[in-house]
Order: structure tokens, then C-alpha cells, then sequence
């Protein structure tokens, strides 16, 4: 297996720009989500996934109010201070104060980043204030830096 880098992981990431949104898929040039996105990197960049996403409805976040999202992102990476992310790290966002983060993307740049948004293919974009305001959680993928 190759070293895990950011830079692998953003070539990776970026290599998915163009991928229509489709609900609960993973699969390059053909369909994904925001899971599917990191789903897709991780099977590239560290592997077999370790384990697989149950079904979920578009909106499960609302009506479950659990971070299920960040819980699982605790079980295979390396949580970081969000005011820490770098190029190569996982973030997560909440819709609203008070709502479970539900929404993905991998960070490429200072202020960049690829994500998959309902509506639209993947893509990368600004990492802007109005996304700042809804960051949660930072991650890093395992063994990036020596974690």
C-alpha cells in the first residue's frame, strides 16, 4: 500500500469531480453522495472499507438527532480541533445549531474543498464563510503525519 498523504488524498478526492449526486452511492463517474465521496477515497487511498453504511434516508438526521455521522467517523479516523484542518482532512458540517452534522467533504486547500451536494455533481469549491459557520468536526485520515 502507498504512504497515505494529503496529496494522495486530494488527487483522489478531485478525481471524483464530475460524479453526479446519487443517494447512498459510491462509485466513480457513475453516482455518489457525500458518504460515497469518502467512502470512495478511503477504498482508493487506505483500503477495504471497515465497515459498511447502513441505509439511510435523506433525512436521517433530523429525525434521528444522533451524530451518527461523527460517531462513525471517530471509529476510523483521527479526530482533529476543527481551527486544525489541513489539506487531505475530513470535515463535517451541521445544516443548523442544534441539528447532527450530516454533510462530508475533504479539504484540498486552505480554503477549498470537494464535496458531493444534493442537486449537483462533485465538486470543489470555496471553503467560504458561510461553511465555516456550519463546520463540526475535523478528521484525519489514519497514518496521515505519523498519526
Amino acid at each position: 500500500m502507498a504512504v497515505i498523504t494529503p496529496a494522495l488524498i486530494i488527487t483522489e478526492a478531485r478525481s471524483w469531480i464530475g460524479t453526479p449526486y446519487r443517494h447512498q452511492a459510491s462509485l466513480k463517474g457513475v453516482g455518489c453522495d457525500c458518504l460515497g465521496l469518502l467512502r470512495g477515497v478511503w477504498r482508493e487511498v487506505v483500503g477495504e472499507e471497515p465497515e459498511l453504511a447502513p441505509p439511510y434516508a435523506p433525512d436521517w438526521a433530523e429525525a434521528s438527532g444522533i451524530e451518527t455521522l461523527a460517531m462513525a467517523a471517530r471509529r476510523h479516523l483521527v479526530e482533529i480541533a476543527p481551527a486544525a484542518i489541513g489539506p487531505g482532512d475530513v470535515i463535517l458540517f451541521r445544516w443548523r445549531a442544534g441539528l447532527p452534522a450530516k454533510h462530508a467533504a475533504i479539504v484540498t486547500a486552505p480554503e477549498r474543498m470537494v464535496h458531493a451536494h444534493d442537486g449537483a455533481a462533485v465538486a470543489e469549491v470555496a471553503l467560504a464563510p458561510w461553511w465555516r459557520r456550519r463546520l463540526a468536526y475535523g478528521f484525519r485520515f489514519p497514518g496521515v503525519g505519523g498519526i
